[in-house]
């Protein structure tokens, strides 16, 4: 089963210049497969993860993520129903408690829940549950990423999106956190989409690809990335 679906998606700026970032990308995502993208700073990375997220769009170019065109449907219902996001800025509400911060989405969304249910169930999974009714500013950095990867699960989506999720982290919160987003992810029978400048990071996952001079190519051989 497709999830994600990209054919010829191209980026142009004309402010400050003219400039042709991403110049004809083609990807499949498939269901339950986990998908690194790495390369250098400033080739597109983050903005190629925006447009596959509907938080921008294409130049050119066309994208379906679980059956549906985003021309055809509001990309807000999209993020709504089909993704969660993971970024290397949390975005998290720092003097609201752990467990409004986890179900979030769900009000937004205007979900009928249980909050106590639903906010402890999810941060059961990031072993955050202890901390339910502790303002956000009062965690640590790697907790606070905990708690990024329990929200983004909020709304069940079909697909996550981590846009370096583990950058402001030292090496060993980094692996901690990188492995709980993995087995999560599997377990619970998701996609997801990591940009990461982490390279053992990304040889963790089904397929690593770089983004060089606005094109897509995979590494056959990860381990020698």
């Amino acid at each position: 089963m497709t999830i994600l679906l990209a054919k010829n998606l191209k980026k142009s700026f004309s402010y400050p210049c003219q400039t042709e970032l991403l110049k004809g990308i083609d990807l499949t995502i498939n269901h339950q497969e986990s998908l690194a993208i790495v390369g250098k700073s400033g080739a597109g990375k983050s903005t190629l993860l925006h447009i596959l997220g509907t938080l921008d769009t294409p130049s050119e170019g066309e994208l379906i993520i679980s059956g549906v065109a985003t021309k055809e449907e509001s990309c807000y219902a999209i993020r709504k129903k089909k993704l969660g996001f993971v970024f290397q800025s949390q975005y998290l509400l720092e003097n609201y408690s752990v467990i409004d911060n986890v179900i979030m989405p769900a009000k937004i969304a205007r979900m009928r829940f249980n909050k106590q249910e639903l906010g402890l169930r999810l941060l059961s999974a990031v072993e955050l549950q202890k901390h339910a009714h502790l303002p956000v500013k009062f965690l640590s950095g790697g907790e606070k990423q905990r708690l990024a990867i329990a929200r983004a699960l909020c709304n069940n989506p079909d697909l996550i999106l981590a846009d370096e999720p583990t950058g402001s982290l030292d090496s060993f919160h980094a692996e901690i956190v990188y492995d709980m987003l993995l087995r999560l992810v599997k377990k619970q029978g998701k996609s997801i989409i990591i940009v990461t400048h982490d390279l053992k990071a990304a040889n963790l996952c089904d397929r690593v690809l770089i983004l060089k001079d606005g094109f897509l190519s995979e590494v056959t051989n990860k381990i020698n990335l």
